[in-house]
């Protein structure tokens, strides 16, 4: 367990434990940065190795790298690419800027299992080199820019379904839920009805305008920096090399639409189609945690609360108090879009922090995102699954409370003037009358047309509430 091999880099001597396919930078990254316990996330390292497999191909089809080398890297990162030897990407998220030790630890992991594909052990790094070979004609500022954006297109496909799905068990419920009248509420006053089913929907509506603006920040995405090497110029990268490699990462990702960058010093300056795609996540955290909110309203009580609809009960809700059941996956998705929030924060500054011709915060900008996405896409389908495919509503309780609600004398607008009308719903609630049976009582509209006034369904729709008296002077 305690066995280590020697290697050396140009700081000097390092020991290395011995079974570990990653070297000696790796290592030093870990004594210099023990700061989180974290692991770097999947998306991270699969799209490292998705770029060194892709260079590999371009330069065995240029002929800079022979074949035996350049198939022993692809054999490497296949096996990676295939599951194996993940524990052996170490580096923390937080680590020096731009992203080289993670860049050297994926370096590493691919030519010692490169050598040993080919006779080698581990360490000797002949006759692969991880610098020399399968680093050739890269650079971490060149590739891990490529990396963000690869791995977040490669997990924008679950994102958008996570979305959609959630989305449409709204309008589902939207539909089921169209035939309840409830009361309106603006700043968590009563105000005029709506039905159930409109405010469902229109969830439905707000989560569709947010996946389109993801897609729309994600094209950005699209254009690849790949071949700008150290500062964007290309130096030491054959002409043919950005072409290829776009090429090459289409067909290993499986994402059609890789552009070659036409600028990539731009590419390579600006972190702000990063940003930019983080501020769609953060767009949708933002309406997401209010939806999450509302139904948390919704559900409150079930004696003191609103009561107008049931989740799922998927817990038990209380340690102390038996038989409470919360809202716990509302609850659960709240948390996670204020993380979410944070996350895009992090991104905006460390976007903010690129100097001249690099922006060295790139492994926490990877990070936040991609953690962002994941924690999203997993809690919306939660959501989805084990809350809103479930709700049912509590058509008691909407009546109970819509006949209640002092907004109704809105509707008496056009036939009695603001100020009468706001008298009736003054009185209502000092003297606990509906204003339904105010209405009647003190004989403010005739009785045949009382009930066409206060169709409730009818006040949920455009149009001016029907009455046969002429509409006040002024409105």
């Amino acid at each position: 367990m305690n066995e280590t091999r020697v290697e050396k880099d140009p700081l000097g001597e390092l020991a290395v434990p011995v079974g570990a396919l990653y070297g000696v930078q790796t290592m030093r990254a870990l004594q210099n940065f023990p700061i989180s316990g974290l692991l770097p996330l999947e998306p991270f390292v699969v799209a490292q190795v998705w770029i060194k497999k892709a260079a590999a191909m371009t330069h065995r089809d240029t002929g800079r790298l022979d074949a035996q080398r350049a198939d022993a890297i692809i054999a490497a990162a296949d096996e990676v690419l295939g599951g194996k030897h993940r524990d052996m990407f170490v580096v923390d998220p937080y680590q020096a800027g731009a992203g080289t030790s993670h860049n050297m630890n994926v370096n590493e992991v691919l030519a010692n299992r490169a050598n040993e594909i080919l006779g080698g052990t581990r360490g000797s790094y002949e006759p692969v080199h991880p610098n020399d070979h399968v680093n050739m004609a890269q650079s971490t500022n060149d590739t891990i820019p490529t990396n963000i954006r690869l791995a977040v297109l490669r997990q924008l496909p679950a994102l958008h379904a996570a979305v959609a799905g959630l989305r449409d068990a709204f309008a589902a419920k939207g539909r089921e839920f169209d035939h309840i009248v409830k009361a309106g509420r603006t700043h968590l006053q009563d105000a005029m009805p709506i039905r159930l089913g409109q405010e469902f929907t229109a969830y439905a509506g707000t989560l569709d305008r947010c996946n389109r603006r993801i897609a729309e920040s994600a094209d950005y995405l699209n254009d690849l920096g790949i071949g700008g090497s150290a500062v964007g110029t290309g130096v030491t990268v054959e002409p043919k090399y950005p072409a290829l490699m776009n090429r090459y990462l289409k067909a290993i990702t499986g994402i059609d639409s890789l552009r070659v960058g036409a600028d990539r010093i731009q590419l390579m300056q600006s972190m702000g189609d990063p940003a930019a795609f983080s501020a769609s996540l953060r767009g949708l955290a933002l309406d997401l945690s209010k939806i999450a909110s509302d139904l948390r309203l919704m559900v409150s009580g079930p004696r003191t609360g609103l009561d107008e609809i049931v989740l799922p009960a998927v817990q038990p809700g209380s340690s102390i108090m038996p038989g409470k059941i919360n809202p716990s996956i509302p609850e659960m998705v709240n948390q996670v879009c204020f993380q979410v929030i944070g996350c895009d924060t992090t991104v905006a500054i460390a976007a903010e922090h690129g100097q001249l011709e690099l922006n060295v915060m790139m492994p926490v900008i990877a990070h936040n995102i991609l953690l962002a996405m994941r924690i999203l896409t997993n809690a919306m389908t939660t959501l989805h699954e084990r809350c809103v495919d479930g709700i049912a509503a509590n058509e008691a309780m909407c009546q109970y409370w819509v006949e209640r609600s002092a907004a109704l004398a809105t509707a008496l607008m056009p036939q009695i003037g603001y100020a009468r009308a706001a008298e009736l719903s003054k009185r209502s609630v000092k003297e606990g009358v509906l204003i339904r049976d105010l209405v009647t009582r003190d004989q403010v509209l005739p009785a045949d047309e009382i009930a066409g006034v206060l169709d409730l369904r009818r006040m949920t729709e455009i149009g001016v509430p029907e009455g046969k008296h002429a509409a006040v002077a002024g409105g």
